[in-house]
């Protein structure tokens, strides 16, 4: 969804879960974490998420559990000087094939702000904690001679008459601590991004959401595989493509498929951007998607900027343009009579009147201020595209603003197209307008969903249900 550039001191934040301000600007004596593919980094990872290493030039390196590089701290000076210089050269249509041409030497800037992948065995590894510059032997850890990653990472409400209801969360997320409970899927680093995708999709179709589909084996991948094992009762090995493959031949078929742009898809309505503030949020005629790619990649469950590199050069706002997009196939349809949230797993249970588990989802439960409601609960009533009651006497206050504000529906409002009330009030079941960030960052206090798993879940549930949460 919305795309926020942050400026950081941004180690401290990550492992002491700091709310990072939106608003402020990159000091140029700072630092910052910037992605393989040359952008500043746009959400705060989970602590739980991330190995801290070192490479060659002693330079703070972010990898997550499966070796792949989310990004690299530097100096935001040096990262300013490197923005400033980047040319496009002719004939050259995307920045990373421009910094291949860069480190050959052919362009201005430092090439060496992006490590090579560590090798797990060789490099110190510390999980939740950052190390100091040298060793014990006082040598910078290297990563050199290893290859470079081929790919970076980029992530109620109600009707206007209950102004009394109000989702007890603000949109800015601080990093969490608590660590996964299931062991981590391992997958062969020989496999490509179209199976990984493949991987993906299979799993989004049997109801075991991944959350976004980005090509990228990460920790809600992992536990999707583990959820899709419990609901159908048999083992999956994530390695063998062809058997996935063929899977997904019974299931849609292939999880790529071509598209064909709209009018109505080119015509929106789109809004402009949308503000951090709340009053301009509520002065907005809705919360709309910024973009055809925003609202593609939301409809066919990807990440935005997936979206975009898998049609290099298109114009989306074209009617007329054929493109590339995920498969995802129907929503699954059952009848859903309890629901867990799982704060240790980041992930929200759907089972059955049987017992059986139905569905499963990442999820952003809680957070250590704010923190999910204990015990057993049950569903209040259902709303989607609902309107969102602002009220900082109630919940949380955000920025300057005093009063009730009421802001309009749409996918990027702050509980995204979905609202499901429990009887504690202020506390739900919502969508979100950042669907990357889901199982990766806090909420505060209820259940975070992306929008089309939400509604997915909206339709198989009634008031009644019962939500447990477990630790």
């Amino acid at each position: 969804m919305k795309k926020t550039i942050l400026a950081l001191p941004l180690m401290a934040m990550l492992l002491a879960g700091t709310a990072i301000a939106q608003d402020q600007g990159i000091d140029p004596h700072g630092m910052v974490l910037v992605t393989p593919e040359g952008e500043l980094l746009d959400y705060i990872p989970d602590a739980s998420d991330v190995v801290v290493k070192r490479n060659s030039r002693g330079q703070r390196v972010l990898i997550d559990h499966f070796g792949n590089m989310i990004a690299t701290e530097v100096r935001a000076r040096n990262y300013l000087a490197r923005a400033d210089n980047r040319r496009r050269l002719p004939g050259v249509e995307s920045f990373d094939q421009q910094d291949e041409i860069d480190s050959n030497g052919a362009g201005a800037g430092d090439p060496n702000y992006f490590p090579d992948r560590p090798q797990n065995d060789e490099t110190e590894t510390v999980t939740g904690s950052v190390p100091e510059m040298n060793d014990n032997s006082g040598t910078a850890q290297n990563f050199e001679n290893q290859t470079l990653p081929s790919d970076g990472i980029r992530t109620d409400n109600m009707d206007q008459s209950q102004e009394g209801d109000i989702a007890a969360l603000e949109p800015l997320q601080p990093a969490i601590e608590d660590k996964p409970v299931d062991p981590v899927i391992t997958l062969d680093p020989k496999k490509s991004k179209f199976e990984i995708t493949a991987l993906q999709v299979f799993l989004d179709r049997e109801a075991a959401s991944p959350g976004v589909i980005d090509g990228r084996m990460g920790l809600n991948v992992s536990k999707a595989v583990l959820a899709y094992e419990k609901i159908s009762g048999e083992k999956l090995d994530p390695n063998n493509s062809e058997d996935i493959m063929t899977r997904l031949g019974f299931s849609g078929g292939l999880p790529v498929m071509e598209y064909t742009i709209s009018s109505a898809d080119a015509a929106g309505p789109y809004v402009a951007s949308i503000p951090e503030d709340y009053s301009q949020k509520a002065a907005l005629p809705s919360m709309a998607y910024t973009s055809v790619t925003e609202a593609l990649a939301e409809r066919f469950h990807m990440d935005e900027n997936y979206l975009k590199e898998l049609n290099p050069g298109k114009d989306f706002t074209m009617p007329g343009t054929v493109v590339k997009v995920i498969n995802p196939g129907l929503p699954k349809t059952a009848v859903v009579a309890k629901i867990v949230a799982d704060k240790a797993r980041k992930q929200l249970f759907a089972y059955g009147p049987m017992g059986e588990l139905v569905a499963a989802f990442p999820a952003s439960i809680g957070s250590s201020d704010t923190p999910s409601p204990s015990g057993i609960h049950v569903v209040d009533r259902v709303a989607l595209d609902p309107n969102y009651t602002y009220n900082p006497k109630i919940n949380f206050q955000q920025g300057g603003n005093t009063k009730v504000l009421t802001i309009p529906p749409g996918p990027n409002g702050p509980v995204g197209t979905v609202w499901i009330a429990l009887d504690k009030p202020t506390y739900g079941i919502h969508g979100t307008p950042d669907p990357s960030r889901i199982g990766k960052t806090q909420s505060h206090g209820c259940i975070r969903l992306t929008n089309w798993d939400a509604r997915e879940l909206a339709k198989m549930v009634k008031p009644g249900v019962t939500v447990e949460f477990i630790d």
